[in-house]
């Protein structure tokens, strides 16, 4: 007979002999977190009940355990040998300083008791799959981070929810859509031996209503009146972080570029360019008064503007 007496599994984990494996495995994440050794200090009871329930854990999620014990009852495991002492060396004795916080501990141990899938953690904005192999190819895993226009431009911080952690991103300046942050430490946990991968953030930026990136060259359209073309101007334009005087000379053609300095996109090491393509916009409607002057500039005109097109034709 085992030394020990007849140990109810079920009753240890407060479920009836007819529960699923969900059952089981839901009844158990609530009993370990209440009887956790962190959360119950020096409190060799709470420490006894926490091994007891591994150990249940440990037979009841098992199908073929479970089937052997349900079975023979108190004599279940001596063909087997399975160590279950609480308190003096038994298979259930975790190393808990090894682990960053209770979520760390609580998936590994599933992981060991053989939960396959699901979620790693009770409650967080990311979860990574806890995969049950012994030795996956890659532990990295990787999500897609949205940011907008002005906080790729300038820098920005954001605080993220992964696998219950509260961890701050700092998203350096001039950041672009495509560009990986690395968490060191932060991607899937390996069951049984509790290594974790990294977590890739992949940026995505927003688009902004005027202004674009063309590699790193910084571009917008800026709509300029007729008059502005001819005659030449000075307009104050609004950049990404504040505004910018165009200079346009007297007689520029539609669609041309202009170059303002250090105006445009945040580099390594330095301030780029923006490019700004004029756009000739006419007005939907016209004065009698503006009517009249491009009359009168009709008449006065002297260049014809299809004299090459009609030598050609």
């Amino acid at each position: 007979m085992n030394s020990r007496g007849y140990r109810n599994y079920y009753k240890i984990l407060g479920v009836e002999p007819s529960a699923t494996k969900a059952e089981i495995k839901r009844s158990f994440r609530k009993l370990a977190r209440e009887y956790h050794p962190d959360v119950n200090p020096g409190n060799k009871e709470a420490e006894s009940k926490f091994k007891e329930i591994n150990e249940a854990y440990a037979v009841l999620i098992d199908s073929e355990k479970r089937k052997k014990y349900t079975k023979y009852g108190q004599y279940w495991d001596q063909s087997i040998g399975i160590k279950s002492n609480p308190g003096k060396g038994s298979d259930f004795d975790i190393a808990f300083g090894n682990y960053g916080n209770f979520d760390e501990f609580i998936n590994d141990l599933l992981g060991n008791f053989g939960e396959v899938g699901g979620k790693n953690s009770f409650s967080s904005d990311h979860n990574f799959s806890t995969k049950s192999e012994r030795t996956p190819k890659n532990l990295d895993a990787q999500i897609k981070l949205q940011i907008s226009f002005e906080e790729a431009f300038r820098g920005t911080k954001r605080t993220l929810s992964i696998n219950g952690e509260r961890v701050q991103v700092k998203i350096p300046r001039g950041i672009k859509s495509g560009s990986k942050l690395r968490l060191k430490g932060k991607g899937n946990l390996q069951p049984g031996l509790g290594r974790r991968g990294d977590l890739y953030l992949n940026i995505d930026v927003e688009p902004h209503k005027i202004w674009y990136l063309e590699g790193e060259q910084l571009r917008g359209n800026l709509p300029v009146s007729f008059e502005e073309l001819v005659l030449g101007a000075t307009v104050k334009i609004k950049i990404p972080d504040g505004e910018a005087l165009v200079n346009i000379p007297a007689g520029t053609i539609p669609e041309q570029n202009l170059r303002l300095k250090e105006k445009g996109w945040p580099l390594s090491n330095r301030r780029g360019d923006l490019l700004v393509t004029l756009k000739m916009n006419f007005p939907t409607t016209w004065s009698q008064k503006e009517l009249e002057l491009i009359q009168e500039l009709q008449n006065f005109r002297s260049y014809d503007p299809r004299k090459d097109w009609f030598k050609s034709a």
